[in-house]
């Protein structure tokens, strides 16, 4: 596929469009094949045949890394890092633009994660699960990429490993149900809340993302996890966007009736467990990649590119 068409209203984000009313509306994935143990799938859980790249920033390609952790699965899926700046080509690679924990493509050579795209369809994003042997993507979709995690590589890892299961079938109802709505009011409302273009587009979506901290903040009360009493998928994709809440969307995105720290003693504490006992959590929480990748990639919202110095600490000890 040839990429010297115009292609920059995918990649560069100063270019994308919101609906007339202001509001950020974000792009549904367009990948979502599924690797299987079935028998005779497609894409078959193979040791070393899968690979992911990823960014340290994207809260959606960090909830791929967390479950791959918590999965052990370090040694089965290979992850290639993107530098946070993204610019007008989209996401970039280390080798052209060397940003400290950034890597090279070790299989395709791709200079931005759009060459991948450009190999087959056209959708700028990460995270990408890519299949080294058909040189395919097979889903860029991360709520389908952590429960393909979750199950589907149970047969090559260890038994403790395996039995980790974030999805578990009798809390399934209730963690759909939580994800539904904090996915639409808080992981993509501070999207719509920072990328708004009207007063009014951008009331209606912190005034959704405030009311739905507030449950979460009641819901946790006495309690380490969201659902049930065990770690679960929901914690994942929740964690995510709220141990960048006060460094970033708390400023940026001008998510500022409150902060986590002093405004959500709950939430609060729930996200420093997390961080600080279980490694899966902290280990792919780089900040510096956060940071740098929201105050820099956002020209539109951040002209200058000043990249802040804080909050101090960046998360609270216990």
């Amino acid at each position: 596929m040839s990429s010297a068409r115009d292609i920059s209203h995918q990649v560069d984000i100063g270019k994308f469009k919101n609906a007339e009313d202001g509001a950020f509306k974000r792009a549904p994935s367009s990948f979502r094949d599924a690797i299987s143990a079935a028998p005779g799938a497609k894409y078959a859980p193979e040791s070393g045949r899968y690979h992911l790249y990823v960014s340290y920033a994207c809260p959606w390609a960090t909830r791929t890394l967390i479950v791959r952790k918590l999965k052990g699965l370090e040694q089965h899926i290979g992850v290639t890092v993107v530098s946070p700046r993204m610019g007008s080509n989209g996401w970039p690679l280390g080798d052209v633009d060397a940003f400290p924990g950034a890597d090279k493509d070790p299989y395709e050579g791709a200079q931005h994660i759009k060459d991948l795209y450009l190999k087959v369809e056209p959708e700028f994003t990460v995270p990408v699960l890519w299949d080294t042997k058909t040189k395919s993507i097979v889903n860029n979709e991360s709520s389908e990429i952590i429960r393909m995690l979750n199950t589907e590589f149970n047969a090559i890892i260890p038994a403790d490993k395996a039995s980790v299961d974030l999805y578990p079938e009798h809390l399934r109802k209730e963690i759909d149900g939580v994800n539904e709505w904090v996915y639409d009011t808080v992981n993509n409302g501070v999207y719509r809340s920072g990328f708004a273009t009207t007063p009014e587009a951008y009331t209606a979506a912190v005034t959704a993302l405030f009311k739905s901290l507030d449950r979460l903040e009641g819901m946790l009360k006495g309690k380490d996890y969201v659902v049930g009493d065990v770690l679960t998928e929901a914690d994942v994709r929740l964690f995510v966007t709220i141990i960048r809440f006060d460094p970033v969307y708390v400023g940026h995105f001008k998510c500022n009736l409150r902060t986590i720290r002093d405004g959500y003693p709950e939430l609060n504490r729930w996200m420093k467990n997390l961080y600080w006992n279980n490694n899966a959590f902290q280990s792919t929480t780089n900040f510096d990649h956060i940071k740098t990748h929201y105050y820099w990639s956002h020209p539109h919202i951040n002209p200058t590119r000043i990249v802040p110095l804080g909050p101090e600490p960046h998360i609270q000890p216990l």
